[in-house]
């Protein structure tokens, strides 16, 4: 405590609600600290960052205590080496950019259609309940091709996988809810694998032509992996750009005037407000990171937030500038051999969903009546977005 008294003082409700100014402290003053309410270090420099998350022999995933392993079992997410490689792989190789807009582009645009529509004379909606989260979940679903689950009860599932990755992220217990979830996923992932179109991502995973394909259990846990990496977090993407521009009158003008200017705006939004704020790893030797003696098996948490406002590589950090040329070196999707590879997909789903928004409710603006605050220690997004439109 004596050693690193900013981390000592550090509260969890301050992390889940404002943790910016205290990241900031941490970053100055401490940037390798230890938290006691975290039981871990906290890395807050983007350098730093980016060595950690590059570094996976030294600071890895595949360990029992990691967070999303605990609820979930073993996947892409949870695995190093050539385990994570066959994890990944099958899924991975469906995003890339070209196959992104030749499979999803005219889908993402007929959704996005459909929701606003369904919104429009209504004069107001609430964003993450009305257009960021069913478009997320239809997205998914149609690429996942789960048998037998419509999107509400996709969006129950994603929800007890986020809440319990959070409860365990802040040291309580996960709930039943969880479970239960996890027990449905892996009904409707068997039933698609037996019955599931060839285009499934789920039978194309299991179904590898040289017998390297994932058993069912594998498929599950990958499965839930992207319904909170392509549901969760691209439905906080789009949230938090949304609340970011309407927050921003001058920068929303310049965005209207220049539509050009959308995907970079974006970009500075997932680099304010990451969807994803903290990844988890695991040291594997004793380390010596910016002075602080991590020791082997020590929890070594990468604050992503921290990381995406150091003013050593944006200048005027806490600015939202739609112009701000370097915004792209925010780190809101991971680095290294986890990054996360819809990154395309959930680029194409925001800028179709937020350009069609801005193109579709004249006059869109927040709600004065409800608070855009986001919160969250480890998915960050408000909890409710409410907006109007003329």
């Amino acid at each position: 405590m004596t050693r690193y008294p900013v981390g000592a003082a550090a509260t969890l409700a301050e992390l889940e609600t404002d943790p910016h100014p205290l990241l900031a402290r941490l970053r100055a003053r401490e940037p390798v600290s230890w938290l006691p309410a975290l039981g871990g270090w906290l890395v807050t420099r983007h350098d730093l960052a980016l060595r950690v998350m590059r570094d996976a022999t030294t600071f890895t995933v595949d360990d029992p205590r990691f967070s999303t392993a605990q609820v979930i079992g073993p996947s892409m997410l949870s695995t190093d080496g050539g385990t994570h490689t066959r994890h990944r792989e099958p899924f991975a190789r469906s995003f890339r950019p070209a196959d992104v807009r030749t499979r999803f582009a005219a889908f993402v645009a007929a959704e996005v259609d459909r929701l606003i529509a369904g919104v429009r004379p209504a004069g107001a909606a609430e964003v993450r309940g009305a257009i960021a989260g069913p478009l997320s979940v239809a997205v998914v679903a149609d690429a996942l091709g789960l048998a037998g689950a419509d999107a509400t009860v996709i969006r129950s599932w994603y929800h007890a996988f986020v809440e319990a990755i959070s409860d365990i992220t802040a040291g309580r217990t996960a709930q039943r809810a969880a479970a239960d979830a996890f027990g449905m996923l892996r009904a409707s992932v068997q039933d698609t694998l037996r019955h599931g179109h060839p285009s499934s991502l789920l039978v194309a995973a299991a179904a590898q032509a040289d017998g390297s394909g994932l058993s069912v259990a594998e498929v599950v846990s990958n499965a839930a992996v992207l319904m909170f990496g392509g549901i969760d977090t691209t439905e906080g993407m789009i949230t938090n750009a949304i609340a970011h521009l309407l927050g921003h009158p001058g920068q929303l003008k310049l965005v209207l005037a220049e539509p050009d200017l959308l995907p970079n705006a974006i970009e500075e939004s997932a680099r304010m407000e990451p969807a994803a704020a903290v990844i988890d790893r695991y040291a594997t030797a004793h380390v010596t990171l910016a002075g602080a003696a991590i020791s082997r098996g020590d929890l070594v948490r990468v604050s992503i937030s921290a990381a995406n406002r150091d003013p050593a590589v944006f200048g005027d950090p806490d600015r939202f500038d739609v112009r701000r040329e370097n915004t792209r070196l925010h780190l809101a999707f991971a680095h290294g051999p986890h990054f996360c590879f819809g990154a395309h997909l959930a680029r194409l789903e925001a800028q179709t969903a937020i350009g069609g928004m801005l193109g579709q409710l004249p006059g869109l603006r927040l709600d004065p009546e409800h608070s855009a605050a986001p919160r969250g220690l480890v998915f960050r997004k408000p909890t409710e977005l409410h907006v109007r439109w003329d």
